[in-house]
């Protein structure tokens, strides 16, 4: 019981941010390649709801 849970816990820590990854690298290329289309959009919105990108820190100066 224990074992499969730490066998999904495995595969959803590297599936979720594999899967936010490829999204968003597709989306960058259906840009490059068309420009900004409803599709991109959607792939870019859906890989910053499954990993959010981290904001750049503030630099006071």
């Amino acid at each position: 019981m224990m074992r499969k849970r730490v066998a999904q816990w495995a595969v959803m820590a590297v599936a979720v941010p594999l899967a936010a990854a490829g999204a968003r690298r597709l989306s960058q290329s259906l840009e490059a390649r068309r420009g900004p289309s409803r599709a991109s959009r959607m792939l870019t919105q859906g890989a910053d709801l499954i990993r959010p990108r981290k904001p750049k820190p503030r630099r006071f100066l």
